[in-house]
């Protein structure tokens, strides 16, 4: 997801490869990734809210901390919960203006892009399609899931597909600005409406394949 998407003291769930995440940023500023399930009775986490620094579970109110250990029970205040009560965090980190998040052995930096100078968020799309067919529409290289593009709308932009499912995917699109080179209002506007563009058309092809 957008980092800017991604306000200090807020959650939120998303599904990547079909496995269900809840992304929070807590009062300090970082950003993390876990599995969106409470441990105490299976509530989902992105229902939840940030309290005291800590994400706090909408069920029972149970509060976890960014290390994914239980640290308060609100019914039993004076109790110490056990090391072993905890979330299932998973590595997670950001750069180029996004959240990236680490499955299974993968590195959570995410994948070399080949972008130097700063990104500026666009939007986010959600595009019913396979991620490799919003990859390929895209022109990213095979089996790649980010990287720039020099389209015609005014310099070079950053792509990043994320494959919800098999069927459903996620289009992140940021602005690549050079050093000197300001990003305007209409230059973002110009790429959020090649973005819908592009997935109209995608959505419409893989609907009548």
């Amino acid at each position: 997801m957008l980092s800017m998407d991604l306000e200090e003291g807020t959650v939120a769930g998303c599904t990547v490869l079909g496995r269900d995440l809840v992304v929070w940023r807590d009062a300090g500023g970082q950003a993390h990734v876990w599995d969106d399930r409470c441990p105490h009775r299976g509530m989902r986490f992105s229902l939840g809210i940030v309290r005291a620094g800590m994400l706090a579970c909408l069920y029972h109110g149970w509060r976890f901390g960014p290390d994914g250990r239980c640290a308060h029970i609100p019914a039993h205040p004076e109790l110490s919960p056990p090391p072993t009560l905890r979330a299932d965090p998973l590595t997670a980190a950001e750069r180029d203006g996004l959240v990236w998040v680490a499955l299974g052995d993968a590195p959570a930096h995410g994948p070399a892009t080949g972008v130097s100078a700063p990104c500026v968020p666009v939007r986010s799309l959600a595009v019913d399609a396979p991620a490799q067919e919003v990859a390929r529409a895209i022109g990213l290289p095979a089996g790649s899931r980010a990287g720039g593009l020099d389209r015609d709308i005014d310099g070079l932009v950053l792509a990043a597909v994320l494959p919800v499912d098999r069927a459903r995917s996620m289009l992140h699109l940021l602005v690549i600005r050079p050093a000197g080179v300001g990003t305007d209002r209409d230059r973002r506007r110009r790429v959020a409406v090649w973005g819908q563009d592009l997935r109209d058309r995608l959505e419409g092809a893989w609907a009548a394949a």
